[in-house]
Parts: structure tokens; C-alpha cells; sequence
């Protein structure tokens, strides 16, 4: 049975996103589809001395879809980096991960808001030993509808089960993934544990740089080793 995952690509997403391509044998960036505005698509949060806040990745207006986003010229990457290095620096893994914060933020020029997303996803699965095979939708054959859309990627891939978030129940028919002879799969995202974190009360959604950070090489176990 091939499993398979279909999902916007966003801006270093948080642990659960990793969790489902950890599940899944190929994972597909949907980045043809409409970009939408205050999202995931280009912002995602660390936690700092102050609580929460938002690193968000500049994008011009221009463009629909989620791979014709440009990002905006100018010093948002050494903003980001530095934003890091004030609040994270101190944490027991920022050496360990210091090379690829700064090969994204540095040493890299990004002109696409998918290539950058694409580009960390890839990078932090390898850091979590995902074996997961990434594929981008634009690579495959595609036809217009939401469930037909899906449908078609899937068979091109051969892929049997479909593994979804929670959200997409309010637009998949489950009846013609079984006309297609592909299972649809809700995924669930469980009860995480707690993990330690340098700043006040514990959040669970912020990016999984924050896991990184404080886990090292136990992140990956920490997340799909089970709930509470």
C-alpha cells in the first residue's frame, strides 16, 4: 500500500505538518492552487522572552497561486536570523543547527515564497530521518476540481491511501476516493508531550525550529513516539 499527502507548502510549519509526511510514503507540495493571505503560506511563530511572535516572510501582491508568490526585496532574512540567534542562542541544540539557519537565511537569496518552503521542509525532514519522497504537484498532470484534482495526483503516483488533516473534511467526498479505489485517511494529530522550552508557558503550535532547538535528534522520536 503506497500512502500519499497532498499539502500547501508553508513557512517552517510546526511539528504536526511534519508529522503527517512522516506518515506517508510520497508527499506532494500543492503549491498550484490559490495562495491565501494571513496563513501559513509565509509567517509561522517562535516563542521569545515576550511569548509568541510571528516571523513573517514579505510577499508581493502580484500573483495567485501559491508558487507565482515573490518575496519582497530587502533585510527580512537577517531580521529572521537574528531573531533566532536573540532568542535561541542559548538553547542546547543552536550550534548543532546554527550551519542551517544560516545557509537559509544568509547565505541564501530567495525570490519565491515556494522555493524557500519547499527548500526548509525538504531540509528539516532530513534532520528528522524522514524517509518520505517529496514531490511538487507542477511535476505531475493535473485537472481542475478540488476532489478531481486530488484524485488524478494521486493515481499518478499510484498511491492507495490518501492521509489528510482534520480541515479537509469539509470539502473531500470520501465516495469519490472509493470510486477510485484510493482510501481516504483523516489524520489526527494527537496530544503531544510537553518538551522543554526557554521561554514561559509551554505552546504547542510554533514552528518546529523551536523542537529542533530544544530536542536535537530526539525531536523526530518525540513526535511520532505517541501522545501524552
Amino acid at each position: 500500500m503506497k500512502r500519499a499527502a497532498i499539502i500547501q507548502s508553508n513557512y517552517i510549519p510546526w511539528k504536526g505538518y511534519f508529522h503527517i509526511i512522516n506518515s506517508v510514503d510520497v508527499f506532494i507540495f500543492l503549491d498550484s492552487v490559490q495562495y491565501t493571505s494571513r496563513d501559513w503560506r509565509n509567517r509561522n511563530r517562535i516563542i521569545t522572552s515576550n511569548g509568541s511572535i510571528w516571523l513573517t516572510v514579505p510577499v508581493s501582491a502580484t500573483g495567485k497561486l501559491i508558487k507565482e508568490k515573490k518575496i519582497i526585496s530587502g533585510d527580512w532574512q537577517e531580521k529572521h536570523f537574528q531573531t533566532f540567534k536573540r532568542y535561541y542562542c542559548r538553547s542546547p541544540f543552536w550550534e548543532k543547527y546554527l550551519p542551517f539557519l544560516e545557509e537559509l537565511y544568509l547565505h541564501k537569496r530567495w525570490n519565491y515564497l515556494s522555493d524557500l518552503n519547499q527548500f526548509a521542509i525538504r531540509r528539516i525532514s532530513e534532520y528528522l530521518g524522514i524517509s518520505t519522497s517529496f514531490l511538487q504537484d507542477s511535476e505531475l498532470t493535473e485537472i481542475q476540481g478540488r476532489n478531481e484534482r486530488i484524485i488524478h495526483l494521486l493515481k499518478q503516483i499510484e498511491a492507495d491511501v490518501y492521509v489528510s488533516g482534520p480541515a479537509a473534511l469539509a470539502y473531500l467526498d470520501e465516495k469519490k476516493f472509493d470510486k477510485n479505489g484510493i482510501k481516504l485517511e483523516i489524520f489526527n494529530y494527537p496530544e503531544y508531550k510537553v518538551y522543554p522550552q526557554l521561554w514561559g508557558k509551554f505552546q504547542h503550535e510554533v514552528s518546529i525550529l523551536d523542537m529542533l532547538l530544544n530536542l536535537g535528534d530526539e525531536t523526530g522520536g518525540y513526535i511520532w513516539g505517541g501522545g501524552i
